[in-house]
């Protein structure tokens, strides 16, 4: 749907599905940034939990233990060995959110640091490690519950060009700490 909609015009928008395994995540993520060297990635990922649309905050390293659809695990149970346990986004996701609900968008926007221990919170830390912080993951509710997909498709519109102007609008004030 956002791939309908499109972003602003000095935006190139690239829409990848990247799958439910850990050893793709691992390997994809990395060379989608060394390809297109992008300002900012944004993954979406669906949560049957979700009632909102949710702006993660951080990924984390360790306690994977779920099998991905290739009945895999890490056997580390993390996602890059001796990396920092939790990775702050350089986006600040309460100005994204406080300025994504002002437009009066018939969605809900929330703000989580808990993306779950599984294949989205993996996704996130690894693109987050890459690109040392210039990731954002936001978690959608399955569709119709309660969201269309044009509905979804136009919060992460939305979403996404807060995001490009509050990274464009931070320059050299950004103060991210990586580490918990």
């Amino acid at each position: 749907e956002l791939e309908k909609l499109g972003l602003r015009d000095d935006v190139d928008l690239h829409v990848y599905e990247v799958p439910v395994e850990y050893q793709t995540v691992q390997r994809l993520i990395p060379a989608l940034w060394k390809k297109h060297s992008p300002q900012l990635v944004v993954h979406v990922g669906v949560s049957g939990m979700a009632t909102t649309v949710t702006l993660e905050k951080c990924g984390h390293n360790v306690g994977y233990k779920g099998l991905d659809n290739c009945r895999f695990c890490p056997g580390s149970q993390c996602c890059v060995e001796g990396g920092p346990e939790c990775i702050d986004s350089i986006i600040d996701m309460d100005t994204v959110c406080k300025r994504v609900s002002a437009l009066g968008l018939d969605v809900t926007v929330t703000i989580s640091k808990d993306a779950g221990r599984y294949l989205c919170d993996f996704t996130y830390y690894t693109s987050l490690y890459q690109s040392r912080g210039r990731s954002a993951f936001v978690h959608v509710p399955p569709l119709g519950k309660p969201y269309t997909a044009e509905q979804l498709g136009r919060a992460l519109q939305a979403i996404i060009e807060e995001m490009l102007d509050v990274l464009e609008h931070s320059g050299d004030k950004i103060n991210c700490q990586h580490e918990h």
